[in-house]
């Protein structure tokens, strides 16, 4: 290791009048300043944030049942209906492979609902909360 290197990683300025001289010549922190951070203590307390919440779940937990049921129905379904799963729709077509398709079908489904969902009643009401906290004052 050359002397510089070692004296940037002990923090010993290189020359007695010089300042504490770094690697590679950086002489500043990469360390950032920045303005003081909204509280969250206080934004995870408030009623326009339990309000939120709320509502969130509102969603997601119907739509995360409905797809764990679906999607156990159809796992059920294929081990112990294999015969019912097997009959044919149309030609080569069988009502497991409906099934299976429909999952991708549902997948689809609730996420763009989801994403509507989250666009009309979430994303506003973040937007206010951010605006409460400071947060887009910048």
């Amino acid at each position: 290791m050359s002397n510089a290197t070692q004296s940037a990683l002990r923090g010993s300025p290189r020359e007695p009048g010089n300042q504490r001289a770094a690697f590679g010549g950086i002489e500043k922190s990469a360390v950032r300043t920045t303005a003081d951070r909204p509280d969250f203590t206080a934004i995870q307390q408030s009623a326009e944030f339990r309000s939120l919440r709320r509502r969130l779940k509102w969603f997601v937990f119907p739509a995360t049942a409905f797809f764990l049921i679906w999607y156990l129905g159809y796992v059920v379904a294929a081990a112990y209906f294999p015969e019912e799963l097997a009959k044919p729709v149309v030609g080569d077509v069988n009502v497991g492979l409906l099934l299976g398709i429909g999952q991708f079908v549902t997948t689809v489904g609730l996420t763009t609902l989801y994403v509507r969902f989250a666009r009309r009643h979430i994303d506003p009401r973040v937007d206010e909360i951010r605006e409460q906290a400071g947060e887009f004052d910048r």
